[in-house]
């Protein structure tokens, strides 16, 4: 298959929740008012170290999009898609865009804690 080169990030990054390599840097986060089968997910501008599927017509709760399955290029997990075309003028804007499913990736600060995770005091102990 040949030799997998990873770019590494300077900065606030997103990383594969499976094997922890980088996906995307904060600064490129668009959105985190998206959805997807599995749940929360958010709109980057930009993506790397991964692998694009075949490109598909799909249709989603914002009309039909042809669309790639993204996924990480270290581990193969599918981790989100990408927005190759909109069929809808009003969806132009996330043409060339990525999804990643928040499910599936964790925040680079600290790799210990997911990013729906929020601290807790001991008065909300239940």
């Amino acid at each position: 298959m040949g030799r997998i080169f990873v770019i590494e990030l300077d900065g606030r990054t997103y990383k594969c929740k499976f094997c922890k390599t980088q996906l995307a840097l904060a600064d490129d986060l668009v959105s985190r008012a998206f959805h997807c089968r599995r749940g929360k997910a958010y709109l980057f501008n930009n993506a790397i170290n991964i692998i694009l599927g075949t490109m598909e017509e799909r249709q989603m709760l914002s009309g039909t999009h042809t669309v790639a399955d993204i996924f990480c290029c270290c581990c193969g997990q599918i981790v989100g898609w990408k927005y190759e075309a909109a069929h809808d003028k009003s969806q132009k804007y996330k043409e060339g865009k990525y999804v990643l499913e928040r499910g599936r990736i964790i925040d680079g600060l600290d790799t210990e804690f997911y990013i729906d995770a929020r601290p807790m005091s001991d008065s909300e102990d239940a």
